[in-house]
């Protein structure tokens, strides 16, 4: 059976891959209806951190117990075809590898079964007083349980 769990936010983590409904609100377009394209971050950015919720892991409690924080060091998109408003999305995050203050994650935003865009997230730990930071164990091993370590070379 495979290793499911539900989330209170409508999110789903199943096999390693945690899904987040999105819908298209009037904000997230231009004056044509389509979605601008710096809002599929915005909701990249609100699946991952609703991922982690879904793991235990929040981010205040990470920058005021631990003193780090998870910030973007590199990102790669690859937008294939546009959302438009009133669409419900999915974006679909994994874990493809983790470092010893790193974590790289790949987010597939798709609308049904089509594949609107792909973006690939080097996430770093960043001290609170500047600075990288070791990822905390409790971290790591908490990611390592979702990772898909067939990514990894």
């Amino acid at each position: 059976m495979p290793d499911v769990h539900s989330t209170s936010d409508n999110g789903l983590l199943a096999d390693g891959r945690y899904v987040f409904p999105v819908r298209v609100y009037y904000e997230d377009t231009d004056s044509g209806g389509v979605v601008y394209y710096a809002n599929y971050f915005k909701f990249a950015e609100r699946a991952r951190t609703e991922m982690m919720r879904s793991l235990g892991v929040e981010s205040q409690k990470l920058m005021t117990d631990d003193g780090i924080a998870l910030a973007v060091r590199h990102c790669e998109a690859d937008f294939r075809k546009p959302a438009r408003l009133d669409d419900l999305l999915t974006v679909s995050t994994r874990i493809l590898g983790i470092g010893g203050a790193s974590v790289d994650v790949e987010q597939i935003i798709a609308s049904g079964e089509t594949n609107l865009v792909t973006i690939n997230i080097k996430l770093a730990c960043m001290s609170m007083a500047g600075g990288p930071a070791r990822m905390p164990d409790h971290l790591r091993e908490t990611l390592e349980r979702i990772c898909d370590n067939s990514q990894q070379d």
